[in-house]
């Protein structure tokens, strides 16, 4: 799946400018700086096709079908929960993830989570204001069924007002159907 070059320019741009920050007296020459000081960029993370000899050497970067890693910490990088259309219920392929923010949270009893619901732009704003509380709901029901402890997680509904991707289309409205697991507090 490629990633739309109006989503890669953020990433692009980031590039372009640590690249242009490097230089070669300050930092010593390694794998992840060329001989000519430019910094390597992973093609992942520019919307391109990821070689196979690339696709497990760099942390964060994500290939189309890679499976949700079970480790605490990398599950943790993992916080948002999409829905389908006018929909609150949570799918199955986001169990795993949110068994491992419930098990983070009970192994941390300070930590503390804000749920943000979030719907797309179609709808009346008093519509999606509640849509992204119900969804949010169901993402604290879910954290809490799985033994976090009601007193860590509080809601919010953002409704429409902070979309992932800003389009009017279907891919941007299916990115921003989603509640986010956000932590206010961690140990």
């Amino acid at each position: 799946m490629r990633v739309p070059f109006s989503r890669s320019l953020p990433l692009i741009a980031t590039a372009l400018i640590l690249s242009a920050c490097v230089s070669t007296k300050d930092v010593p020459v390694n794998k992840h700086i060329s001989q000519s000081g430019q910094l390597k960029v992973h093609p992942g993370l520019l919307g391109m096709p990821v070689p196979a000899e690339l696709a497990d050497t760099m942390p964060g970067a994500t290939v189309a079908e890679a499976p949700i890693k079970m480790d605490e910490v990398g599950l943790r990088t993992q916080r948002s929960v999409y829905f389908d259309l006018d929909a609150t219920a949570i799918r199955a392929e986001f169990n795993p993830m949110l068994q491992a923010h419930a098990r983070y949270l009970q192994a941390n009893p300070k930590a503390r989570v804000r749920i943000e619901g979030n719907a797309d732009e179609r709808g009346s704003a008093e519509y999606n204001q509640r849509l992204g509380m119900r969804r949010a709901e169901s993402v604290r029901q879910a954290i809490i069924g799985h033994g976090a402890s009601d007193k860590q997680v509080v809601l919010k509904s953002l409704g429409e007002s902070r979309p992932k991707l800003k389009g009017h289309d279907e891919e941007s409205w299916t990115e921003n159907r989603r509640a986010d697991v956000v932590y206010e507090k961690e140990n």
